[in-house]
């Protein structure tokens, strides 16, 4: 059983940049391709990166691509999303979710975090 613990989350103004991380223990994190996620108030919770687990090609949402950098550190357990030029419309919960696929639906992914809010004020 994997756990996931984001951080890092918070409120940072339009044009700002914010820096998440996830720990994960309880398993072999080098096994785990690992995604990012998000759900804002009343919408659906969509994809936002994905990582293979040997930290290869990353796949990006069209919404964030250029703006959004994932990255992982296996030594550390540790997987991070680096959002840069944040908009308003990108405040919303973030999970981080690892699985055994490359698929970047949610449904790819068996273990997921609890969680934190970014919000992006104007």
């Amino acid at each position: 059983q994997v756990q996931l613990v984001e951080s890092g989350g918070g409120l940072v103004q339009a044009g700002g940049s914010l820096t998440l991380s996830c720990a994960a223990s309880g398993g072999t994190f080098d096994l785990y391709a690992m995604g990012w996620f998000r759900q804002a108030p009343g919408k659906e919770r969509e994809f936002v990166a994905q990582i293979p687990r040997s930290g290869g090609s990353a796949a990006y949402a069209d919404s964030v691509k250029g703006r959004f950098t994932v990255s992982r550190d296996n030594a550390k357990n540790t997987v991070y999303l680096q959002m840069n030029s944040l908009k308003i419309e990108d405040t919303a919960v973030y999970y981080c979710a690892a699985g055994f696929s490359t698929r970047t639906d949610g449904t790819a992914f068996n273990y997921w975090g609890q969680g934190t809010q970014i919000t992006v004020s104007s």
